[in-house]
């Protein structure tokens, strides 16, 4: 009788497994974390922040989560929470390297060399944009309906433009940017 289930056991754990290979998980947690840990500052803050992280369990939370939770949900549903909320990109620019992150109210950008930092925020109240620099924030622009948009212009003042190639080139016009600066796009 025993081994009779030993065999059983053993054919059904075998057929588990060829159901269910090869899917260990992104990780997503752990390794948002470790990216933002690698842009904290120079490799020796980096260091002290990391070794920081392992003493207060910080890597050993996000990564019991990511093996416990988000990667089964990310296994059954086909993405993963943790990258679903706050996007984290290191972009390279013309004279500087930027930390792109995507938060519920819109991007946070940070010069990686001057730690200086811009936000694009989305208010859902009014459905606009605005851009937050030093504590100052300014409207860019806000969605009138499908087809036109209110945008800023060089005076402060706003004017309704229309989603199209013809709306875009007139505000282009309108606030001097057209001919050459175009050409070099």
């Amino acid at each position: 009788m025993r081994k009779k289930h030993l065999v059983v056991a053993t054919v059904v754990a075998l057929s588990a497994s060829m159901m269910m290979q090869s899917c260990i998980g992104s990780f997503a947690l752990f390794n948002k974390v470790k990216t933002w840990n690698d842009h904290v500052g120079d490799k020796f803050v980096n260091e002290v922040v990391f070794v920081a992280m392992w003493i207060l369990p910080v890597y050993e939370l996000c990564f019991a989560a990511d093996l416990l939770i988000l990667n089964s949900i990310e296994f059954w549903s086909g993405s993963n929470p943790a990258l679903a909320a706050n996007d984290v990109k290191v972009v390279d620019g013309k004279d500087a390297q930027y930390l792109v992150a995507r938060n519920e109210s819109g991007y946070v950008i940070t010069n990686m060399s001057t730690k200086q930092v811009t936000r694009f925020n989305f208010h859902a109240e009014d459905n606009s944009w605005s851009l937050e620099n030093n504590g100052q924030e300014v409207k860019l622009f806000t969605f009138v309906d499908d087809t036109h948009v209110d945008v800023i212009t060089r005076d402060g003042s706003y004017t309704r433009v229309e989603l199209s190639q013809p709306g875009v080139l007139a505000y282009q016009q309108l606030i001097g940017i057209g001919g050459a600066a175009m050409a070099l796009r």
